[in-house]
């Protein structure tokens, strides 16, 4: 193998020892602790990468994968480009060290301010950044085996460099969703793998000190790199500022990362609007019709719900909705991301918008996976509101899948009624008719309907039921756009909304998520 030849050029090569008798020495001991440190910064590299494709692309399976494919494509050409290398190894060593410092430590900051100033380029810089990243990365690996070659017998250096290897993967594959990014971010985490790396090479200079021939230019290289690092990391709040205040144009007022998502609230003309992952959720000037559309139907038509569910939902709104009813005993909001029921609950702001409906002692708050909670209980609703972000991926994908409502039924009273979310009709009119097909699929009768809310256009909603929906007598009288009267007129679908025959989304297939990117797609490329 020609990653593994002896280095006869290097300055101090000493002859090759088998290791075996006289135990590892520090120098091998400092190398595989950096091979360690390599791995655990290059994954890292990696998995931010993966993450912004995925806030910023849509559908995290596809933008993993290739994000995957073409970083170990990447390793596989930097490993064979490897065998080029032949005098001056740890020299070598180090000049790659800091370049994987600069450019993987900088990937996420370099990406954010890309989608925000130049969006074009997002994807270009991305992929072109990760084949730069992987490239070097695949060249790491085979120059330290071939340093510690000197010392180390060929069986010991390969099991020894691939344990540390597969250990530091591990240890930031674990640290990534769990500690990175919720509590640094991931342009705060990319900086700080950096200086990892960085520090690697500046370690690398001491160890190598008597071999390196321009040892004052090694150190000035790893000073200055080191510099720039530490610079970004003190700064990184305002980089991130920076980027958000160019994409979201109104002045922002929160923001937070947790394992699952980014949240932005900003301020503007429009009042206050809630960004997940970059995609509006609501805004503060019309999201009373959103809500209202979203709640009043179902509610009003059961006449006195009581024991009444809303999944998704965590800013509470819906719950604002819920609770004007008199008959209602009890909310149970189910959010997975406990960071949105906090802010919601917690901030002043923020509970003002949804009249500190999550402060009601009816409102219980449960923050699981929907399709978990479904499968653990076995309490029934009188009414289950379900208010899911739209079907931009897999994992979001599953809770629209007739596996999905054939849980939500057995959750639902026998007169109860079921209402969800369901995308544009308008823009996305497959993807509608899909929901409205993998509903009926599971024997639930549907009454689609829809309405207008500025801030997204034209917006649909299904209800489902084991009876016929109804037309409510009465509303709450402190609705700012439902009435009575005007509710009959939310079923009527014009000619370019009217049904379209759909498949069946299943967990097997997840064809809506294929529909869903397709068709906002057409709108986005417009």
């Amino acid at each position: 193998m020609t990653a593994l030849q002896s280095d006869p050029t290097s300055p101090a090569s000493p002859p090759e020892a088998p290791g075996a008798a006289s135990g590892p020495r520090p120098i091998e001991i400092a190398l595989l602790i950096s091979v360690f440190v390599v791995a655990a910064c290059g994954l890292l590299y990696e998995l931010a990468a993966g993450a912004l494709a995925s806030y910023v692309l849509g559908d995290s399976v596809l933008q993993f994968s290739t994000i995957i494919g073409t970083y170990l494509f990447a390793m596989g050409v930097g490993s064979w480009l490897s065998r080029y290398f032949e005098r001056q190894l740890p020299a070598h060593f180090l000049r790659i060290e800091l370049l994987v410092a600069l450019i993987g430590g900088a990937l996420p900051a370099t990406l954010f301010l890309a989608n925000a100033y130049t969006p074009g380029a997002f994807r270009f810089l991305l992929y072109g950044m990760v084949l730069m990243v992987g490239t070097l990365v695949g060249l790491e690996i085979p120059l330290v085996m071939r340093i510690l070659k000197r010392n180390v017998a060929l069986k010991d250096l390969v099991s020894q460099v691939l344990t540390f290897d597969y250990l530091g993967a591990l240890a930031v594959s674990m640290a990534f969703p769990l500690l990175l990014v919720p509590h640094l971010g991931l342009i705060r985490t990319g900086l700080l793998f950096g200086v990892m790396n960085a520090a690697v090479a500046l370690w690398a200079v001491w160890l190598f000190r008597h071999e390196l021939r321009q040892l004052k230019a090694h150190l000035l290289a790893c000073v200055m790199v080191l510099g720039i690092l530490l610079a970004g990391l003190a700064g990184a709040e305002h980089i991130t500022s920076f980027a958000e205040d160019k994409f979201y144009q109104d002045r922002i007022v929160f923001t937070t990362a947790s394992p699952y998502q980014r949240i932005v609230v900003t301020q503007g003309r429009y009042g206050h609007r809630l960004y997940l992952n970059g995609n509006l959720q609501f805004s503060e000037s019309d999201e009373y019709r959103y809500h209202e559309a979203l709640v009043h139907p179902a509610m009003a038509a059961h006449g006195a719900p009581k024991r009444v569910a809303v999944l998704g939902g965590g800013d509470g709104m819906a719950v604002r909705e819920i609770l004007k009813y008199p008959s209602v005993e009890s909310v149970t909001l189910v959010e997975l991301d406990p960071a949105m029921t906090q802010i919601f609950t917690d901030n002043p702001t923020l509970a003002r918008l949804n009249g500190h409906a999550l402060q009601n002692p009816k409102v219980k708050i449960v923050n699981i996976d929907a399709f978990g909670w479904l499968q653990q209980g076995a309490d029934t609703f009188d009414v289950i509101v379900v208010d899911f972000p739209d079907p931009t991926n897999f994992s979001i994908g599953k809770l629209y899948t007739n596996s999905f409502y054939a849980l939500l039924d057995k959750r639902l009273a026998a007169s109860g009624y079921a209402v969800v979310q369901t995308t544009s009709p308008l823009v996305a009119r497959q993807s509608f008719w899909t929901v409205v097909q993998t509903i009926e699929s599971v024997g639930l009768q549907t009454a689609p309907y829809h309405a207008h809310v500025p801030s997204f256009g034209e917006w649909g909603f299904v209800m489902a039921s084991r009876r016929p929906w109804r037309v409510p007598d009465v509303l709450p009288d402190d609705l700012r756009f439902l009435s009575a009267s005007t509710v009959p007129l939310l079923f009527d679908f014009p000619r370019d909304m009217a049904r379209v025959p759909a498949d069946v989304n299943r967990l097997s297939n997840q064809a809506l998520v294929h529909t869903y990117e397709r068709e906002w797609g057409k709108v986005v490329a417009h």
